[in-house]
Parts: structure tokens; C-alpha cells; sequence
């Protein structure tokens, strides 16, 4: 029992009340979009006016997720959600299919930039500063970094070092998180918050592990599966076929990319999903291993797709 008395409780809990942070708080301003006409992004026939309000020119969005059977941060508690695939990002490709990268540098966190330079041999700075986990903090989300923590889990390296590099490869070449898109009260990192919150959101369109249970297709050692049966199983929940990817010589399920267009902004518009288009690295022919995660890799958490 804490030892604080229920009069010392009474007169800490005012500073507890006005240290809460809302979520409104990283909400951009997107007042104005009521006045422009609303597309899908990508099957737009004119030129969008406000980019606040769709995502231009990258409006090819991409929901990718990982299937991890180890972190390599285990000491560090860094394990995998039981249950569940974990996020890579949200990507604003072109409509194309081609994408830029790290577009604005005054918002680059990322510690270990990859890749280096870009395509026009500039290099990309490093990033020295605070991790990326502090400025969820600093809005008082603590909700966020836990949703985070557990679900956008990196291999190899610190969580917070995988988001920053999320955000500032992609997040910075999305229209609807410019600085601009905040207003004048836009106060800094905001941005970043937000976009985290817009990932969690789509993480949650597409809940893969459920999709592939419901088929029967569960991670098994001993158990492999064809390609077929896979694409057919998430077929059948969005109506598209997304990205398959493996490792292994195209036999070692390892991550799959959700392709869509985006009604709105990519914030909280509607998400409709189209077919990839690029090609899947796994086996049309082998048989599809979706390995069990290590012993000691993953634990139970609150499913995403559940919670309130």
C-alpha cells in the first residue's frame, strides 16, 4: 500500500488532472477540407488543391507489417505480441509505384538513416537528438508508447530508433503530415505523434494473424502452406491480394504489404484496398513455411483490434 495519505493523495490529484495530455492536442487542422471535393487518392481527375486533405503525390498507401520469430532485444523485454503480426509502417508510395524518401530534413530522427543518401547523392544527416519516445512523452501519450511498444516491434535494434527511421523516411514525404497541415498553434513534434497514432489506426484495418487463423493457416514448425492459400485467405477479407514477402529463397514467410487508396486524409480517411503492385518474393511453387515464434520472443498483450 503506497503510503501517502488519503488527504496528501487528495491534494496531489489537481497536479495529476492538469498534467494529462489529449489526444487532441496533435490533431492537424483540417477545417478547410470541408470546402474541397473528396476523392480516393490516386483516381483524383484534376489536381488536388489543399494536400492537407489527401495524400499527394504519394497517395498509394501501403499498411506493411512483419512476422518475426525473434527481436535479438529479448534482455531488454523487447519481445513480440502473442497472436499477432507487428507493424513495419505506413508508406506513401506514387501512384506509380515509385515512393521518395526522407523529404524534409529539419524533421529527420532518424539515428541510423537507410540508406545513406539519396538518389541524387545527397547524403542523409544522422540524427543525434532525443529519441522519438520522447516526444510521445512530452504530449503526455503514454497510451500511444504502450500500444507501440507492444505492437511495432523492432529486430535488431531499439523500438524508438525503428519509428524515428518510420517516420522520417516516409511520414516526411506524406502530405497530410506537413508542418503546415497543424496551423498556426502547431506546436513541435505534433506531427510525429499524430502520424504514430494514424499507424496504430491502420495497423488495425488488418488484423493478419486472425485473417490467416480463420483458414486454418497458423505459424507451425512442422505445417507449411501454399502460396495460394495465403493470398486466398486474405483475399477473401479485403477483396485484394496484397504483398507477400519471404526470406530463404521465397519460402520463409516474413512480412506482407497492404496496398490501398485513401478516401481523405491518411490520418482518418477510409482505406480501400487494391491488389499489390509488386510482385511477391515467396514461392509460387514451395511450399510456405510461417514458422513459430522463439521460445522466450513473444507474450501475451491485449489484442489491438479489441481494445477500446
Amino acid at each position: 500500500m503506497n503510503r501517502l495519505s488519503v488527504s496528501a493523495i487528495t491534494l496531489l490529484a489537481p497536479v495529476l488532472v492538469f498534467a494529462y495530455y489529449s489526444p487532441q492536442q496533435t490533431l492537424p487542422d483540417l477545417s478547410s477540407c470541408a470546402h474541397q471535393p473528396s476523392v480516393y487518392s490516386c483516381e483524383n481527375t484534376t489536381v488536388i488543391k489543399n494536400t492537407c486533405c489527401s495524400p499527394t503525390p504519394g497517395g498509394l498507401v501501403l499498411q506493411t507489417q512483419y512476422w518475426d520469430t525473434w527481436t535479438g532485444f529479448e534482455h531488454k523485454g523487447q519481445v513480440l505480441p502473442e497472436g499477432s503480426w507487428t507493424i513495419h509502417g505506413l508508406w506513401p508510395d506514387n501512384c506509380d509505384g515509385s515512393y521518395e524518401q526522407y523529404c524534409d530534413f529539419s524533421r529527420q530522427y532518424d539515428p541510423n538513416p537507410s540508406p545513406t543518401a539519396l538518389p541524387n547523392g545527397t547524403v542523409i544527416p544522422p540524427y543525434h537528438g532525443p529519441g522519438v519516445d520522447t516526444f510521445v512523452k512530452e504530449f503526455g501519450r503514454y497510451d500511444l508508447l504502450r500500444t507501440m511498444n507492444q505492437y511495432w516491434v523492432s529486430q535488431g535494434s531499439p523500438n524508438n530508433a525503428f519509428w524515428a527511421h518510420e517516420f522520417s523516411k516516409h511520414a516526411t514525404c506524406t502530405s497530410t503530415f506537413d508542418v503546415a497541415c497543424y496551423g498556426p498553434q502547431y506546436k513541435e513534434h505534433q506531427d510525429v505523434v499524430n502520424f504514430f497514432d494514424a499507424v496504430v489506426r491502420a495497423f488495425k484495418y488488418f488484423p493478419t494473424f486472425d485473417m490467416l487463423a480463420s483458414f486454418g493457416i497458423v505459424p507451425s514448425n512442422k505445417t507449411s502452406y501454399p502460396l495460394s492459400q495465403i493470398e486466398n485467405a486474405v483475399f477473401s477479407q479485403t477483396g485484394a491480394i496484397p504483398y507477400f514477402g519471404c526470406v530463404s529463397n521465397g519460402t520463409v514467410l516474413s512480412e506482407v504489404w497492404y496496398f490501398n487508396h485513401v478516401y481523405g486524409t491518411e490520418q482518418y480517411g477510409v482505406y480501400k484496398t487494391i491488389n499489390s503492385t509488386t510482385a511477391s518474393t515467396c514461392s509460387s511453387t514451395k511450399p510456405i513455411w510461417y514458422y513459430e515464434r522463439n521460445p522466450g520472443s513473444e507474450r501475451s498483450v491485449e489484442h489491438p483490434y479489441y481494445s477500446r
